[in-house]
């Protein structure tokens, strides 16, 4: 979606705790209560990684400052986490507090997580340290008991942790033929909505995120039966550029949107990461903007940066199968160039297009960066006239070794391609090829007449869509889905949620 920059925008909202809880203290042979129990359940594997969730509960005094550490005996790396800073050298492991969960009272737990790179065997950690204390090991010897009758003590059941939010995760996803699909070959669709901001708080100069990203805020959008969230960024801010405010820029940005990555997953979701704005100026057929830098949408992404963005992004996420890539918001070259066969040559190949001043990186580019990387995550790409045109896609797709390539597409009820006949003529032959996801549906009406049109055609086929927007804009001079963070829907965002939360699960 082609939305305006906005003056006045919500700051960002402080980030919180994905969710703490108790676990049950354990109980050592002499019956003792340990010092400090640790509670460590791997809850999703996949080829070559993992993520587990870890519940510490301090049974001594209290503390102001907490840092767990433990050993892996396979070769495994952390490659990200949540609700601690994460760390690792060699073979030993170290979380420590963040600045809003670093009290632990006495009785008081805090829960985190991770994930995880991992070949062959991945052993559990059995020896567990906070702050240099045996967790999980009596606190200090007991004496012998004199001998009498010991009752049979009654079961237990062992304590379970489940991921913040309770939701089940979100699969590694692949690609088998035309469908999208999880580790055990069952399809999967994507089915929610996009959360704008990434792409322009920051280099607008307001913060990161259009609104809070708490724990509350993403429950709210799994509460809608959404599975997945689209993320929009800007590549100047992730690469940290000088036109950033430093604290909105690289590091800050990255790391606020890992959080914002883990927090999507833990409530079951698929995060679809998309780059929205990019370097470059055009001035020419329909530019949103003369600014050189990533303040708009340009017709092509850049090679100046655009490659170096996605290398970084697939780094950062190759080890986690259940992220896909979008590789770029809405191109449209075809506005540019002189012809369409121009167009779709500058879509797949970039390099000088006609009508743009800067070198384009084409989709191919972008592909094989990606790639490069070592990541399999399934990638999407959109078409011409801003993702909504899909006619010569299967002519000119990027090759991908990996084989794990979708078609993006967008609609709203304004744009060319917006009827059943051009759905069924140009979208149904792509569908049968490749997994087909609708990454943007909307309408400016404040109604929901045409997302139940689009919804309808794309359930017969079983395809994926998300709404724009999950943001509380109003919704008569843009889709916006919501009137508050709490899910309350606008008229327009009533006809998804409805929708949504009629699907099977």
């Amino acid at each position: 979606m082609r939305h305006p920059p906005r003056s006045v925008l919500l700051a960002v909202a402080g980030l919180v705790a994905l969710g703490t809880g108790a676990t049950l203290p354990v109980m050592t042979a002499h019956g003792a209560t340990p010092a400090c129990t640790v509670d460590y359940t791997v809850t999703g594997r996949w080829d070559n990684g993992f993520q587990a969730a870890v519940t510490i509960t301090n049974n001594a005094a209290p503390v102001s400052g907490w840092s767990l550490a433990f050993d892996f005996a396979d070769g495994q790396q952390v490659t990200r986490g949540w609700s601690a800073k994460w760390s690792q050298s060699g073979t030993t492991v170290t979380a420590s507090n963040e600045s809003w969960n670093g009290s632990l009272g006495t009785g008081a737990s805090v829960a985190t997580g991770f994930i995880a790179s991992a070949s062959g065997a991945n052993t559990v950690p059995t020896a567990f340290r906070l702050g240099g204390t045996a967790c999980n090991v009596d606190s200090e010897p007991t004496p012998t008991p004199t001998p009498t009758p010991t009752p049979t003590p009654t079961p237990t059941t062992p304590p379970t942790t489940d991921p913040p939010g309770g939701g089940d995760e979100p699969p590694a996803l692949g690609v088998s033929g035309n469908r999208l699909v999880d580790a055990d070959g069952r399809t999967r669709r994507l089915l929610g909505v996009n959360r704008s901001g990434g792409e322009f708080m920051c280099v607008q100069g307001h913060g990161i995120w259009d609104g809070p990203v708490d724990d509350a805020a993403i429950a709210a959008i799994a509460d809608w039966n959404a599975n997945t969230v689209r993320i929009p960024l800007n590549e100047e801010c992730w690469l940290g550029l000088s036109n950033i405010k430093p604290e909105y820029a690289g590091t800050h940005y990255v790391d606020a949107v890992e959080e914002l990555i883990a927090r999507v997953e833990a409530h079951g979701m698929t995060p679809v990461v998309e780059l929205h704005w990019t370097w470059g100026q055009y001035t020419g057929n329909s530019a949103g903007c003369s600014d050189v830098h990533a303040s708009c949408q340009k017709p092509m992404p850049d090679m100046r940066y655009t490659p170096a963005f996605w290398s970084s992004v697939a780094g950062t996420f190759k080890d986690d199968p259940a992220v896909v890539f979008d590789l770029f918001n809405e191109p449209y070259p075809d506005r540019a160039t002189a012809t369409t066969a121009q167009a779709w040559q500058c879509w797949r190949d970039g390099g000088t297009c006609p009508g743009i001043g800067y070198e384009v990186a084409g989709m191919q580019d972008l592909v094989d960066a990606v790639r490069a990387t070592g990541a399999r995550n399934v990638i999407l790409a959109g078409g011409l006239a801003y993702s909504n045109d899909l006619t010569q896609w299967l002519t000119h797709r990027p090759t991908d070794p990996a084989g794990r390539l979708a078609a993006a597409w967008h609609v709203y009820n304004f744009n060319s391609c917006a009827n059943e006949s051009c759905w069924n003529s140009t979208l149904a032959p792509v569908a049968a090829q490749v997994p087909l996801v609708a990454g943007e549906i909307g309408e400016n009406t404040c109604a929901h007449g045409f997302v139940d049109q689009v919804m309808r055609w794309f359930d017969d086929r079983e395809l994926s869509y998300l709404g724009w927007t999950w943001n509380t804009w109003n919704c008569s001079s843009g889709p916006a889905l919501i009137s508050g963070y709490d899910g309350t829907p606008t008229a327009f965002g009533i006809g998804l949620r409805d929708h949504l939360r009629a699907l099977d699960g």
